[in-house]
């Protein structure tokens, strides 16, 4: 609302301050967003790459070696654990620098 005792200059001096400030608020949020997809995008690749290793080790090891267990689901396994455990420690570390 309009006060009697804002002038016009007043007035611009306020709506171009306010324009700023919403300016610098969508340019942090910007970088929090793209900051997070690509942490998004580093975890998801840190646990994908170790379980597709395994998967591949694993089907190279069953044509290979018989045995009475599967190595593709074994090692499908070890690497999921290896990549989330990759995911955790870069979070943490990523983390405690910030």
């Amino acid at each position: 609302m309009k006060k009697n005792s804002d002038t016009p200059e007043k007035e611009l001096v306020d709506k171009i301050t306010s324009d700023v400030e919403k300016k610098i608020r969508s340019r942090k949020e910007g970088k929090e967003i793209m900051f997070g997809m690509g942490v998004f995008g580093i975890v998801g690749w840190s646990i994908a790459v170790p379980t597709l290793l395994g998967i591949a080790l694993g089907l190279f090891l069953d044509e290979r070696y018989s045995s009475e267990f599967s190595w593709t689901l074994t090692l499908i396994f070890v690497g999921v654990i290896a990549g989330c455990l990759n995911a955790w420690h870069w979070i943490k570390e990523k983390s405690k620098n910030e």
